[in-house]
């Protein structure tokens, strides 16, 4: 049987989709009933509403939290492999804490649950976050060296703090391979994540900023995660990326998705620092959520590439183009938005 945790989110759903029509048996994790409608809906989008029903349906929910080892007892229960999507993405300086528990502690209680259950392999999706350049390298790639001197998200940390165990995992026998995603475009979650794009373009954004970076599309996160989990590859680590693109250009598309007017203004580091501070002064004076840090705001000029040589040579594995996932996926927003 497969495990998924994180099955309410993004990548969480649309594996779920992928595995379930393989007529295997599947089991997901949930935190909060609400968050199963998500599901249904992302399976509505690519299957009729029957099949979409069936599909959910043949999937046994648990109802667990990746803190709490009472509850993930019952979720491993004759499991043997597992695909670990659940985590917290937060630039919130007030959930640094939270957001190393879960990400950081949650994945050590999945490796020493999948050690304990006796999993035959697990899928931790990770991102390129937790990844830093080697040096003399120009692309960024799974021989990367972490920086531990630079000025990283909390977020970041919390992804590479979570890698970290899944290695220690193996070192205690565990098989399991890592995938590290880029900026994953897909749709169902339009308040969150890249779906703000579609939502923020929709409302009239009009501004864009020059960084470039990894792109891939949400299915092509669960194809390529599952053709690895089932290879003989193990403990190895994967990019997930299809191009190095720059937000300009994917603000561009997402504008001609939905048959609107792209963002013309560039954003300038004054333009972002100043809103940073005035983020700062009001999440202390008034406890307003703050969105970006200080890190994120010096990262939003930086231009990072990735490749992703290694799982196209090593396993034939062919991404999707950028530009055609954000077309298909501003479709479906408009779709959506029309209902």
């Amino acid at each position: 049987m497969i495990l998924v945790t994180g099955g309410t989110g993004l990548v969480g759903s649309h594996l779920l989709l992928d595995l379930a029509r393989t007529g295997k048996k599947v089991k997901a994790i949930y935190r909060t009933e609400s968050k199963l409608s998500d599901v249904k809906k992302v399976f509505s989008y690519y299957v009729p509403s029957k099949e979409a029903t069936f599909l959910f349906n043949s999937i046994e929910w648990v109802q667990a939290d990746i803190l709490d080892i009472p509850s993930l007892n019952e979720a491993f229960t004759n499991v043997d492999h597992v695909y670990h999507c659940a985590a917290i993405v937060s630039f919130d300086s007030k959930n640094n804490k939270k957001l190393r528990t879960t990400n950081i502690e949650g994945t050590a209680n999945i490796v020493n649950s999948c050690l304990e259950f006796k999993v035959k392999k697990l899928c931790h999706v990770s991102s390129i976050s937790a990844m830093d350049i080697a040096l003399g390298d120009e692309e960024i790639s799974e021989n990367f060296t972490w920086h531990p001197e630079k000025a990283h998200s909390d977020y970041a940390i919390s992804k590479y703090g979570a890698e970290i165990e899944v290695w220690r995992g193996t070192q205690e026998g565990l098989s399991a391979i890592i995938v590290n995603p880029g900026v994953i475009i897909g749709p169902g979650f339009w308040n969150s994540g890249s779906g703000q794009l579609f939502k923020k373009i929709d409302e009239g954004l009009k501004y864009h900023f020059p960084k470039t970076t990894g792109f891939v599309g949400v299915q092509d996160v669960s194809k390529a995660s599952i053709l690895l989990m089932n290879s003989t590859i193990e403990n190895e680590q994967f990019i997930l990326v299809s191009e190095n693109i720059s937000f300009k250009l994917v603000l561009e598309w997402v504008a001609e998705s939905l048959q609107k007017k792209a963002p013309q203004t560039p954003l300038k580091p004054w333009m972002v620092f100043i809103g940073w501070v005035y983020q700062s002064i009001a999440n202390i004076l008034w406890g307003a959520k703050k969105q970006l840090s200080h890190q994120d705001y010096r990262s939003l000029f930086k231009h990072t590439y990735y490749s992703n040589s290694k799982i196209t040579e090593k396993t034939g594995f062919t991404f999707t183009s950028v530009k055609s996932v954000v077309i298909d996926t501003g479709a479906l927003f408009k779709k959506e938005r029309k209902n």
